[in-house]
Formats: C-alpha cells, structure tokens, sequence
C-alpha cells in the first residue's frame, strides 16, 4: 500500500523528506487547531507553546497530501514518529483524504489526543500570547506561527484565525 502521509502545519513547510508527489488534500471531520501546549519544540514545560492539531469538529481541513517514495517509507515513518509523538498527546491515524484531482488516498495524520494533558482550548488573544513568548527545542513559537501562514497563504487557503493571530503576535513582538 502506498503510504502518503497528511500536511496540515508544520509539515506543509518542513515535512522533514523529499515527497514523491504533492497534491493539494482535504479532510472532512477536523479543522487545523492550536489546540496543543508545546512543551518541546516550540515551548517548555515552564512557558509552553501553542502548535498546531488536527482536532475533531464539523469542519474541512485543507492541507497537503505528500506522497512517500516505496524506497523510503519505513524511514519516513521512523522519522515522523520521532518528531510528533514526542509525546502522547498526538495519535497516529489512518484518515481518508480527497485530493485536488479527484482522487481519494488514506494516508497518516497526527490528530490530537483530546484526554492529554498538553490539549487546550484557548481564546485568540490568548493563543496571541502564549505564541509571542515562547521559544522550544526547534526555535521560537513565532516562526512556526509566521511559516504556517504563509505556507497557507501560497496555497490560497483562507483562514481567518491565523491572519488575527499573525497579526497580533507581531504587534506583540
């Protein structure tokens, strides 16, 4: 089975591999959320980050279906599972997504864990702050916020949010 593996964050712009193919997908059933305290790659324990989650909700999210070279999935995979379960707060499923083409794919996503401890639910301005302050393991809480937007905007996907949060944590840097 070909494996091809759901971008939705940070792995629109640092998918960690070269993909075999890349193809605009969408998700039915979630909406791309910072929804997730990071407390190692983009915060700590003492001053946690926001990243990034697939959480449940009637709502699509559009992202990137990036399909895995035969040749290099098991490595991928060693590697995926390294950086996103850090912790136990993501799940490693297996969801249906439906490509710009036509075509429909199963392919792995990380999805939140809505009983870990690291899943929040916070207002923007909040978000705003928490992102503004905090700094991890692979850089500040910032830069991930800014390449997400603007990896997005390039696709032309629209949201709301992540301009309003853009925004404010810019003002408050």
């Amino acid at each position: 089975m070909t494996m091809w593996v759901f971008g939705y964050g940070s792995l629109l712009w640092n998918p960690g591999f070269d993909a075999a193919e890349a193809v605009t997908a969408t998700l039915s059933g979630y909406h791309r959320s910072f929804c997730m305290l990071s407390v190692h790659h983009r915060g700590t324990e003492d001053k946690p980050g926001l990243v990034l989650a697939l959480d449940q909700a009637e709502a699509d999210c559009v992202g990137v279906a990036f399909r895995v070279a035969e040749a290099e999935e098991e490595r991928v995979l060693a590697d995926l599972r390294a950086r996103e379960l850090i912790s136990s707060a993501y799940l490693e499923a297996h969801v249906p997504l439906s490509l710009e083409d036509g075509r429909v794919v199963t392919a792995l996503a990380y999805v939140i864990n809505r009983d870990h401890a690291q899943y929040c639910q916070f207002d923007l301005e909040t978000q705003a702050q928490m992102i503004a302050r905090s700094v991890g393991g692979r850089g500040p809480n910032p830069e991930y916020l800014y390449n997400t937007a603007a990896h997005l905007t390039k696709m032309g996907i629209d949201d709301p949010d992540m301009d309003w949060l853009v925004a404010r944590v810019r003002a408050l840097t």
